[in-house]
């Protein structure tokens, strides 16, 4: 079968490239791209994290520069993912994000950030609990981005608040949480009931069980369902030591990823075509609802932004997929050469 491209809203890193690297080069930028078009995607927003406004603006800067330098970037990368500094520094909520870079929401440090970028910050995660969200969130909105609910416990009114806001989005839900929960009034809960929120889920069998993916799938629906990999430089790579931000993380033999010491998972090592494998192979969605959680659930997102992305057009991007869902060829634009995967594992 064939499909559009996938697109990927949250990747950190891929295949030994750390996309939150200051020294980041337009060369390390195009085998972490490449690598990915293997795999089937085609555009993706990658994901800067929690870290000082300094380190902030020389990662953007650095990646900005990699985009508009590379062969890939320009075709791949309509934008960036802004996945902290406005988070709940609490223990669980953090997860492997440095607590003490987080800030309070301040939309003039988010224009900072964006000043000078020739690609924009199109997606912003941020605790919607913290003081001054709503108005980080408008401010946001009217700048063009899209706004997620992550590293949060938000009561189920600061949620329906932050939607009134303009949140559109939940970043891997189930993930960035408190370890305990209340049974039924719970931010998990609240953002699987809100309808006005679509939800990005790592797939991996690692950051969610199964059984509970699955619970979480009927709840929010294919429609408004969005498959993200989450991924760090460990991903398409093999398994040991690699950076992420700043700090060492390791990849293990099981596809986690996490930081050595405090066995925090840091990230994830996914490929977003084994995500839609693994949907289909736990037999949560048939081929179909799987690869449109990975391509036209995302795109349509971006579109609300007005953001066209390839492969939301006829001719502009395609995947071939084999019957096992493996993806075997992919055209990039308005080119007639077709990439053929030889390394699935």
């Amino acid at each position: 079968m064939d499909s559009a491209g996938l697109i990927d809203l949250q990747v950190n890193g891929y295949a030994g490239v750390d996309f939150n690297d200051a020294g980041l080069t337009a060369d390390a930028l195009d085998h972490a791209l490449a690598a990915m078009l293997r795999a089937g995607v085609t555009a993706c927003l990658p994901t800067i994290i929690t870290a000082s406004e300094a380190d902030l603006a020389a990662r953007l800067a650095a990646l900005d520069a990699a985009v508009a330098r590379s062969r890939l970037g320009p075709l791949m990368v309509p934008g960036f993912h802004l996945e902290g500094p406005f988070l709940n520094p609490s223990t669980g909520t953090r997860g492997c994000h440095p607590a003490r870079c987080m800030v309070p929401p301040d939309p003039a440090l988010l224009a900072r950030l964006c000043a000078g970028l020739r690609r924009p910050i199109l997606l912003l995660t941020l605790a919607p609990e913290l003081p001054g969200a709503a108005t980080l969130i408008r401010a946001a909105r009217a700048a063009g981005m899209l706004v997620a609910i992550g590293h949060a416990a938000p009561t189920a009114a600061e949620i329906a608040a932050a939607a009134v806001a303009g949140a559109t989005v939940s970043t891997h839900l189930g993930n960035g949480l408190p370890a305990l929960l209340p049974k039924l009034d719970n931010p998990l809960m609240a953002q699987l009931a809100d309808d006005r929120l679509a939800a990005c889920f790592v797939a991996d069998g690692i950051h969610l069980p199964p059984f509970a993916l699955k619970a979480m799938l009927r709840a929010k629906g294919v429609v408004r369902s969005v498959l993200v990999t989450d991924a760090v430089a460990g991903a398409d790579a093999p398994p040991g030591d690699y950076r992420f931000a700043g700090v060492a993380i390791r990849r293990g033999e099981d596809g986690s990823v996490r930081l050595p010491e405090a066995g925090t998972l840091a990230g994830a090592a996914l490929r977003l075509d084994q995500a839609v494998r693994n949907v289909v192979g736990w037999d949560f969605a048939d081929a179909g609802q799987a690869i449109a959680m990975a391509s036209a659930n995302p795109a349509a997102l971006l579109a609300g932004l007005g953001v066209s992305v390839p492969g939301t057009a006829p001719g502009g991007t395609a995947v071939a997929w084999s019957a096992d869902l493996h993806v075997r060829r992919v055209r990039l634009g308005d080119t007639d050469t077709w990439s053929d995967r030889h390394d699935e594992p």
